[in-house]
C-alpha cells in the first residue's frame, strides 16, 4: 500500500513539475507548422495519458480490495402502504339563483304606494308596492250590483221552472245572464288584481328602484329586486372527458377566495347536452349559505371529485423513471440484510395523479420498499446501501 501511494506521488510530482516545460514545449512545436514534430509530439502524450490509466486503474483495484462498500450508491426508501384515494378536477364556477328577480308591473298606471324598502325581509304573496287601477274599483262595484241582480233573477226563475210555471225560455235567458256577469266579474277582479304587487318568493328586497308616484309601464318599468339567498347554485363547465365520472351526487369542495371561505356540497344535477363550442357539458353544484356570506355572481372554484380508490397505492412522481420502449419503472430493494440490498428494476402501471403523487395500478404491492433518493443512479441488480 505505502508502495502504490509512493509511486502516485513521485507520479504527481513528475507531472506538475513538468507542466510549464510541457506547455512551452508545445506552443514552441505548434509554431514551427512542423507535421511531423507535431504527430510526434501527439503520441507521447496518448502514451503518457494511456499509462496514467492504467496507473489509476491498480489504485481503483487496489481501494475495492481494501474497502469493498466504498463505490456502493447510498440511498433512502419508502414503504409501500395502501390508503385512501380521491381524485379531483379543478374549475372554476360563479354562484348564481333561480330566485333573483327584478320585479315588473303587470298593468301601466301610477305607482301609488310603495310598501317595503330595501333590506325587508318579505314572505311569498306579500303586498309590496299599490298601482293606480284606472277606475277598475268602481267599475267592480257597478258591476257586482248588476251580478247580484242577475243572481236573484236567475234563482227566481229557476223556482219557478221547478214548480213548471213560466216558460223555458225565461229559465235560460236567466240562467245565462247571470253566468255571463259573473265571468265579466271574475275576469275584472283579475285585472284588478295586478294593481297589486305582490312577491312571487319569499326573500329580501334587495333593491327599491323606482319609487311612488312615478308612471309605470306593464313589464317594463322595473321597480324592485327581490332576492332569496338559501336556493343558491354554482353553474361550470366540466370537459367532456368527465361525462362518465362528474355525475349527480360526486362530492365537491368549493373555496371562496374572496370571503376566504371553504365549504362542502355536492353536485345537483349535470346537463345533458355537449357544447360543440368548448365541448363541454354544465353541472350544478347546491351552495350551502348558512352565514349569508355567499352572494350571486359570487366567484368559486371547485374541487369535485371524479374518481376515488380505497386502497389505492401512490409514491411519488419524482422516482418513475422511463425506459427506451416508453415503459415506466421504479426500483424496488430486495434481499435486505442490515443495511444492504439489491436494486431491482420493476414496471409498472400508472393512474391519476393528485398534486406530486401518482397511483400505482399494477407493479408494486403494499410493504415493498422503493427507493427515493438515488432512484436516479443505481442500475438494476445493483447493491445498494440504505441510509434511513
Amino acid at each position: 500500500m505505502r508502495k502504490i501511494a509512493t509511486v502516485s506521488i513521485i507520479s504527481v510530482l513528475l507531472f506538475t513539475c513538468s507542466g510549464s516545460d510541457k506547455k512551452q514545449s508545445i506552443e514552441d512545436i505548434i509554431g514551427s507548422n512542423d507535421i511531423t514534430t507535431i504527430q510526434a509530439k501527439k503520441n507521447e502524450l496518448v502514451n503518457e495519458q494511456q499509462l496514467l490509466a492504467q496507473e489509476i486503474k491498480q489504485l481503483d483495484e487496489k481501494l475495492k480490495e481494501i474497502s469493498p462498500d466504498r463505490n456502493i450508491p447510498l440511498i433512502t426508501t419508502l414503504t409501500a402502504k395502501a390508503e385512501e384515494f380521491k381524485h379531483y378536477i379543478e374549475l372554476q364556477g360563479s354562484v348564481e339563483t333561480k330566485k333573483n328577480v327584478v320585479i315588473t308591473p303587470e298593468m301601466p298606471g301610477i305607482l301609488t304606494r310603495v310598501y317595503v324598502k330595501e333590506g325587508d325581509k318579505v314572505y311569498k304573496g306579500q303586498l309590496l308596492a299599490k298601482i293606480d287601477d284606472g277606475g277598475l274599483s268602481q267599475q267592480l262595484s257597478a258591476l257586482q250590483i248588476q251580478v247580484d241582480l242577475a243572481k236573484t233573477t236567475y234563482e227566481r226563475q229557476k223556482r219557478l221552472w221547478e214548480q213548471q210555471i213560466g216558460s223555458e225560455i225565461q229559465f235560460l235567458q236567466a240562467k245565462s245572464t247571470y253566468e255571463s256577469n259573473l265571468e265579466s266579474i271574475n275576469q275584472l277582479k283579475q285585472q284588478l288584481a295586478k294593481s297589486n304587487v305582490r312577491a312571487p318568493f319569499s326573500g329580501v328586497i334587495d333593491d327599491v328602484i323606482t319609487e311612488q308616484g312615478n308612471v309605470v309601464a306593464a313589464g317594463q318599468t322595473q321597480l324592485m329586486r327581490i332576492v332569496n339567498l338559501n336556493d343558491m347554485y354554482i353553474e361550470t363547465d366540466v370537459p367532456e372527458s368527465y361525462i362518465t365520472s362528474v355525475v349527480k351526487g360526486k362530492e365537491v369542495e368549493i373555496t371562496f377566495p374572496v370571503l376566504g371561505e371553504t365549504v362542502f356540497s355536492s353536485v345537483r344535477q349535470t346537463g345533458n347536452f355537449i357544447n360543440p363550442a368548448n365541448r363541454t357539458f354544465k353541472a350544478e353544484v347546491v351552495v350551502p349559505n348558512k352565514s349569508k356570506n355567499i352572494k350571486p355572481n359570487l366567484t368559486a372554484r371547485l374541487k369535485i371529485n371524479d374518481y376515488s380508490s380505497e386502497n389505492a397505492i401512490l409514491i411519488p412522481q419524482s422516482i418513475i423513471s422511463e425506459n427506451s420502449l416508453g415503459d415506466q419503472y421504479v426500483y424496488v430493494i430486495k434481499d435486505k440484510e442490515d443495511d444492504n440490498a439489491v436494486a431491482h428494476q420493476t414496471i409498472i402501471q400508472t393512474g391519476k395523479t393528485q398534486g406530486d403523487k401518482i397511483e400505482i395500478l399494477s407493479g408494486i404491492k403494499a410493504g415493498e420498499e422503493l427507493i427515493v433518493e438515488g432512484a436516479r443512479s443505481v442500475k438494476n441488480k445493483q447493491s445498494v446501501k440504505v441510509k434511513n
